[in-house]
C-alpha cells in the first residue's frame, strides 16, 4: 500500500461520523446494510449519509452493489486489511516492543 493511500483511507476515518458509519458497516458483515438502514441505525439524514458514504467509496473502504432500487453497502474487508497490514507490517523494525501491557506503561 502506497503511503498517500493509506493517509487518505485514515483522513477518512478521522471523521466520527464516517467512523461511526464504516464500523456499522464492518459489523455488518458480508451482506453489508441497506442505505435506508444505515440511515434508521445512525439516525442522520439522507444528504449527510450519502455526502460520508461517497467519501468512504472514494477511498476505497467501503463499495455499493444496487439491488433492484436498494443500494447495499459494504466494507471493503480487503481494503480494510491492507490498511490495518501497512500500520503493523513493520512493528518494531527499529526497536523491540513490549510484550505485556505493563512494559508498554513502564
Amino acid at each position: 500500500m502506497k503511503l498517500e493511500v493509506a493517509a487518505t483511507q485514515l483522513e477518512a476515518l478521522g471523521n466520527p461520523t464516517r467512523l461511526q458509519l464504516y464500523r456499522t458497516l464492518v459489523r455488518a458483515g458480508d451482506d453489508g446494510l441497506p442505505v435506508g438502514r444505515i440511515q434508521e441505525k445512525l439516525d442522520i439524514a439522507a444528504s449527510t449519509l450519502s455526502h460520508h458514504l461517497k467519501r468512504l467509496v472514494d477511498t476505497g473502504l467501503v463499495t455499493q452493489e444496487r439491488q433492484a432500487t436498494t443500494l447495499i453497502c459494504r466494507a471493503n474487508y480487503p481494503g480494510m486489511q491492507a490498511l490495518v497490514g501497512y500500520l503493523v507490517d513493520e512493528c518494531c523494525a527499529d526497536a523491540k516492543c513490549a510484550s505485556t501491557p505493563a512494559e508498554a506503561a513502564a
